[in-house]
């Protein structure tokens, strides 16, 4: 949907997560597209990577005449992922013995109110020579014997002396500094009037810098998959003019294409039912299958923990029964039986095909709760092995996959190859218009993990 409305209305859990501003986003980041979110954002970054070269690798520092500005760049910084480096030995030596004492050689490294231009070129000067430093952030406050002009010009000789490290500045303080700041923006050093606009402007250059260093973006093309299987079972349902699958289909998509998922036989009665479950073995778990029913857990459709025919029968009975008093126009063709498997950590994986840019594959933490944390993230089919990677990443559920106190870690490496397969499923076939893998079940490291929950809809056509 285009709109929290629109994205409520979306069938699957998929759907309700995406929308189009993440669409959009999501090709931007992959073809490297910096966003901005104003027209004088686009002028500040713009004006920066014109002027400047692309930081090298991570690491900032800021130099300041005024603790508030320091820390409040300081802490933007933080807020946006822009790290600060940590002065080498003999850099801060020098610093320290070059400086008054009362001032601050950490970063940020305050200079103090009474610094003249001479100061600020001591400093500038020493931590463009460190290593570790890859962009400095000048901040100037006018106060009684600051040199605005004169330390512009300092910045401005410096630049161009010591050329390869990007630099900014901040001058606040209005017409006091206006033509300060005017030259060096004439002599192409960014200057903007608050500490904020300026970091947001870096964090942009660090993130198009990542994205020209990312290894190439190939897209991981399996060879043991089953195209022809999978257009098969597609006709068949179109052919009952259906779109949403079935449970027993849905799997056999996902077999086909490598992604390991519960076996799963369909019922149409209760006797039937039970002699399915003794051949899949107690205890096993019970579903409504009905395409015109995603969400099951909320109307009765779904039994766990089942173990013995008597169960099996009045389970079935009593899933027929709450589905068609609360959904009486539901087509049901009966409840499909699962082995009930160990349990594990609860992961997402899903997609959702964009209008103007194709299948938006999701990843993120599973289960029931996948509507509220609404902790995924997206990336455009086909994934790359380097995408797949960031894309777990990047959702708080990869700190709970690597394991935290003491629990041991989930087999990552599986997930990243069922999250690739999916990519691959959802290129070959862009008639799938949103599939959902919701919980896909993962165990420890080597134990693989397998598709608990499969939905898979079709385009009309």
């Amino acid at each position: 949907g285009t709109s929290n409305a629109g994205a409520r209305a979306a069938g699957s859990h998929t759907g309700a997560l995406v929308g189009t501003f993440v669409a959009y986003k999501t090709a931007f980041d992959k073809a490297g597209v910096i966003m901005v979110e104003s027209v004088e954002e686009l002028f500040n970054y713009s004006l920066a990577f014109a002027e400047q070269s692309l930081p090298r690798g991570e690491g900032m520092v800021i130099i300041t005449n005024a603790g508030g500005p320091g820390i409040i760049a300081t802490d933007f910084s933080e807020k946006l992922g822009v790290k600060l480096t940590s002065l080498g030995a003999d850099v801060r030596n020098r610093l320290i013995k070059g400086l008054p004492a009362a001032s601050s050689v950490g970063n940020p490294i305050d200079v103090l109110g009474d610094a003249r231009a001479d100061r600020y070129r001591f400093v500038l000067e020493e931590v463009l020579r460190d290593q570790s430093v890859n962009t400095v952030l000048v901040l100037l406050t006018p106060q009684a014997m600051t040199e605005s002009l004169a330390t512009a010009e300092s910045i401005v000789n410096i630049s161009r002396k010591l050329a390869g490290k990007p630099i900014l500045a901040v001058f606040m303080g209005g017409e006091m500094v206006d033509e300060a700041a005017e030259h060096l923006k004439k002599n192409g050093i960014p200057c903007y009037g608050f500490p904020e606009k300026a970091i947001k402007t870096i964090s942009a250059m660090y993130k198009y810098a990542r994205f020209m260093k990312e290894p190439d973006r190939f897209p991981v093309q399996f060879r043991d998959v089953y195209p022809e299987k999978v257009q098969s079972i597609f006709s068949d349902v179109k052919k009952e003019n259906r779109v949403v699958l079935l449970a027993h289909e849905a799997s056999e998509v996902t077999e086909a294409y490598g992604i390991r998922s519960t076996r799963n036989l369909l019922a149409s009665s209760a006797e039937e039912a039970v002699e399915y479950a003794d051949e899949i073995g107690y205890p096993v778990v019970m579903k409504v299958s009905s395409p015109d029913i995603l969400h099951k857990t909320d109307i009765g459709g779904i039994i766990l923990n089942i173990n013995g025919p008597e169960e099996v029968r009045s389970s079935f009975h009593n899933i027929m029964s709450s589905v068609n008093r609360l959904i009486p126009n539901a087509r049901i063709y009966g409840v499909t039986l699962y082995k009930m498997i160990p349990q594990g950590r609860e992961i997402i994986i899903g997609m959702s095909q964009d209008v103007q840019f194709g299948p938006l594959v999701m990843f993120g933490l599973g289960g029931i709760y996948v509507n509220f944390l609404k902790d995924v993230s997206f990336r455009l089919a086909p994934l790359s092995e380097h995408e797949a990677q960031l894309m777990m990443e990047e959702t708080r559920a990869y700190v709970l996959l690597k394991g935290i106190r003491g629990e041991p870690p989930s087999d990552t490496e599986s997930l990243k190859n069922m999250l690739l397969r999916v990519g691959q499923l959802v290129w070959d076939f862009p008639d799938i218009v949103e599939m959902d893998i919701n919980p896909v079940i993962v165990y420890g490291v080597g134990e693989g993990c397998i598709a608990l929950d499969v939905k898979i809809t079709l385009s009309k056509e």
